[in-house]
Formats: C-alpha cells, structure tokens, sequence
C-alpha cells in the first residue's frame, strides 16, 4: 500500500484516474483509493500538503520515452534538474547505467517519477 496526500479529491481524480489512468476503486471519507498495477495507492485528503523534496510515487516503465511523450501530450510537465546525462525531455541517464528516470508532479506537488530499468 503506498500513500501521498491531497487537497482537493476532485482534482486529484481528474489527474490519477483520468490523466495516469488508475483505476479509481473507491472516494472514501478519508482518501480516494485507486488501484496501482495491484498495488493500493490511498490519496489521503488532507487541508495541507507539506511538499517532499523527494520522490513520493514511481512506476517502472518498459519505454520511458514513449511514456514521457504520452504524459505530455496529455498535459503533464517533466522536470528538468540539470542533471549530468538529463536529455531535453527530461529523462535523466545516472552515469555508468542504463537505466532512465523521469520525474514529474500531480497537482498537490508530489514528486512522481517513471523509471526504466
């Protein structure tokens, strides 16, 4: 079960379940619950979002590339950190590996990410 937080549910909905496509399983009191490829993702509705400075979601991806230009294409925006090996979309390469990161924010400011291993 994984948690991040929202201020508002309504919103929140519009991005997980119609924007990243998470099947909404219930809108419950306390949070909107979807399902993460199995995995219970609880958006807890809250009245304050303390943004982390780190990474609260990811999902791996088999072609972040094709993945990046979808999200875009539907209106998400990818962080760009000026990171050594980080391309024009975003999508950072670590030195030495082969594996590919790309980080992006739902509308609370939760850093999300999609990662290729």
């Amino acid at each position: 079960m994984a948690f991040v937080a929202t201020t508002d549910a309504a919103r929140a909905k519009t991005f997980y379940h119609g924007l990243l496509g998470l099947r909404l399983v219930s809108d419950e009191q306390f949070a909107l619950v979807f399902d993460a490829a199995g995995i219970m993702l609880r958006l807890q509705k809250v009245k304050e979002v303390r943004q982390a400075q780190y990474t609260a979601l990811g999902w791996s991806v088999p072609d972040i590339a094709a993945k990046v230009e979808e999200l875009e294409k539907a209106g998400v925006q990818f962080e760009r950190y000026g990171l050594p090996g980080q391309d024009e979309k975003g999508i950072w390469t670590p030195p030495g590996s082969t594996t590919k990161v790309a980080w992006f924010k739902d509308p609370d400011g939760n850093v999300l990410s999609l990662t290729q291993f």
